[in-house]
Parts: structure tokens; sequence; C-alpha cells
């Protein structure tokens, strides 16, 4: 009788195992027909963009061919939805704007550099499926056809993540950059909006950034920590109002760690929080410590509630110099550090950081937006401000 129940419950328990990983490949199936849909459309979209564009300059048609268009499609598709007269002139324009030649252009600059950012070219998942919009990014040479490579990024993201991108962003560079990252993160819509909101780009790429890692690295590598790290960290998401100690801050960050790694960017694992460094009979406590899974090293932050100071850096130093003896694998390369403070004077920085040896990064981290996302970009940055203040001050001299 006992043996007869223990079989009973080995049974038991290999089914439901059995059970789950049968889930599991059902929860995969139904992500990856979705993926297969979402990709037929927006290739279809592009296709239906690109025949009216054609079509209109071939035969001279105006603009009314649009409406035309979106009531024969409904008609002889009633249950299909997305063949509105709106949907459609987004089609329209979707295919206008990346078949534009400056949007093509900055696809070449981008895709040619050297040390060109990952997210511009890392390859995007290949697909079976063919058409005049589609062609593996993997197997194309950059050279050859842009036009290509943008269709099948285009249709690597939902249609309401393109036309968030269309409506919200107008620079080629700018879209390009969302394009890629929502693709390569997998971002919602709401993300997506919140980190256009945020100036992820701008942060990301075009704003100045302060470290040593031209000094400290070698060319090649220092290329990807630059990538890597951005010139501040919108830190909305913690809902502070207000200064608070740096323990706290620091638990407020794990608390929202999901929050706080989608800022950080794409490849950061957490390792953990107040990391023990021991050298002889005294310990060390490294704030948040991560690693970075495309570069290959250990990334340690330093959390300041203040005003960067220079012996931030050489305490950073420090704990790099611990990290890379004690932690650093046969295959690492050179563990990194990112000073995360409330406000830092670059040129301090700079003089700080420039005889350090090891790679170092200091950035501000914010609370909150400091402007209504309606008035983003409609006013001066600090640093134009300062420009003119120097202008004025040089003339009246």
């Amino acid at each position: 009788m006992k043996a007869s129940t223990d079989t009973t419950l080995t049974i038991s328990a290999d089914y439901r195992q059995f059970i789950e990983e049968l889930k599991t490949r059902v929860v995969s199936a139904r992500i990856s027909a979705a993926r297969a849909i979402t990709h037929e459309a927006i290739l279809l979209y592009g296709d239906i963009g690109q025949g009216i564009v054609e079509k209109q300059r071939e035969h001279g048609w105006g603009d009314s061919v649009v409406e035309m268009v979106a009531r024969d499609l409904r008609w002889a598709f009633p249950s299909m939805s997305g063949f509105s007269p709106r949907n459609v002139w987004d089609m329209r324009r979707l295919y206008e704007v990346y078949s534009a030649p400056e949007f093509l252009s900055q696809a070449v600059r981008e895709m040619g550099k050297p040390g060109a950012s990952r997210i511009l070219r890392q390859p995007v998942a290949e697909l079976e499926t063919g058409g005049i919009w589609l062609q593996p990014v993997a197997k194309m040479e950059v050279g050859n056809d842009p036009s290509r490579f943008l269709r099948q990024l285009v249709a690597e993201i939902p249609w309401g993540q393109n036309l968030l991108i269309l409506n919200k962003l107008t620079t080629p560079a700018a879209r390009l950059w969302y394009l890629r990252a929502t693709a390569q993160f997998g971002w919602s819509r709401n993300v997506l909006l919140n980190q256009i909101k945020a100036g992820a780009y701008e942060r990301a790429v075009t704003e100045k950034k302060t470290h040593n890692f031209d000094l400290a690295l070698p060319e090649h590598f220092a290329e990807q920590a630059d990538e890597m790290l951005k010139s501040s960290y919108s830190l909305d998401f913690l809902g502070l109002r207000r200064a608070v100690r740096e323990r706290e801050l620091e638990d407020r960050l794990v608390s929202r760690l999901q929050a706080f790694l989608l800022e950080l960017g794409y490849g950061f694992c957490f390792v953990g929080r107040q990391h023990r460094l021991a050298l002889g009979k005294k310990e060390y406590f490294i704030d948040l410590l991560f690693y970075h899974r495309f570069l290959k090293a250990l990334v340690a932050f330093e959390l300041k509630v203040g005003h960067f100071e220079p012996e931030h850096a050489g305490k950073m130093d420090f704990y790099l110099n611990l990290l890379n003896d004690q932690e650093r694998g046969p295959d690492d390369q050179p563990s990194i550090g990112i000073i995360l403070c409330a406000e830092k004077d670059d040129v301090e920085v700079e003089y700080a950081l420039r005889s350090k040896a090891n790679p170092i990064g200091v950035a501000a981290y914010e609370l909150q937006s400091k402007l209504p996302g309606e008035l983003k970009g409609k006013l001066p940055t600090a640093k134009q401000l300062t420009d003119v203040v120097r202008v004025e001050m040089a003339g009246g001299k």
C-alpha cells in the first residue's frame, strides 16, 4: 500500500513538472504568434503606404486617393480593423518618413561608424517571411540598401509604438534611436512615451558626458563604455519630492529595481547592494554593484545626495582596484565606476578624474522632471543660458 502511495506521489510530481513545461511552451508559442502577426501587419501597412505614394507620383493622383483606398479596403475586408482614413494616412506617412533621403543618410552614417551604438548595430531577430518590406538585418551589408534595414526595423515594433515615434519626434537621428531601442528592449507604448518625455535619447547620445574612459580604457572599449553611461539619470519613478539621505535613496532604488534597470539601459544585471570588499582587517562596501552583459564588466555605483566632491573619485578608484583584484573574472573587462550625485561641476569632475587609472563616470540624477512635458524643449537649457551670459560678459569688457 505504501509503495502504491509513493508511486502516486512520484507520478503527481512528474506530471506537475510536465504540465508546467507545456504551459511555458504554450505561452512561448502565443508570444511568437503575436509577434509574427505584428510583423506582418506593419509590413502590410508599409506596402500600402508605399503603393499609395508611388501611384500618386506615377499618375499624379491627389490626396483624395487616400480616403478612397481606406473606403474600398474597409468595404472589401469588413472584419479587419486598421483601415480607417486616419490609419491609411499614417501608413502613407510611415513610408514617406522612412524612405526620405535624409533619414536613409542618417541610417548609413550611424551604422557605418566604427563605434556605432549597439542599439543601431546589433541585429534584430531574423524572420523567415519575405516581402519587399523585409530582409533579415543580420544577412544584410549596411552599404547595400539601408531602406531594407529600416523596413525590417520598423516591422520589429507594434503600430502604436511606430505612431508614437512618428508623432512625438522629428529628427531622423532621434527616430532611429527610439526605433532600435524599442525593438531591442521591447518597450510598451507607455514605457516608450515616458522614455521620450524623459529625454532618453539626449541623455544617452547627444548630451555631454563626464568620464575618463578615453584615458583609462582601450579605444574600442571606451566607446562602448561611453554608450553605456548617460549624462544624467531620471529617478522620477521614485516619487521623491524632497532631499533624502544616501541610504534612503539606495533603499528606494532597490525597492524599484525594475524601473531603475530600465533607466540604466539594456545589459545591466543586478549583483547586490552594500557589496562587501575586504582588505586586511578592514571592510568596504559598494552601494550598488551590477554586471554588464555586453561590456562583460562589473559596474559599481556610488550614490551621493550632495554635490560631487573630488574625494569621491579617489574612493571609487580604490574600490575599483579591489574589484579588479578580488572579483574580476578571467575574461572580464576592467571594472567601471559610476558616481551618481545630485549636482556636479564638469570642470571639477574633469580635474578629479584626470589622474585616476580606473574608468570612472560621473552623472547627476534628477528626482523629478524640471519642466512639464508640454514645455520641454521650448525653454532654453542651462547650458544655453550660460553661453548667453558668457557672450554678454565678454561683450561688456
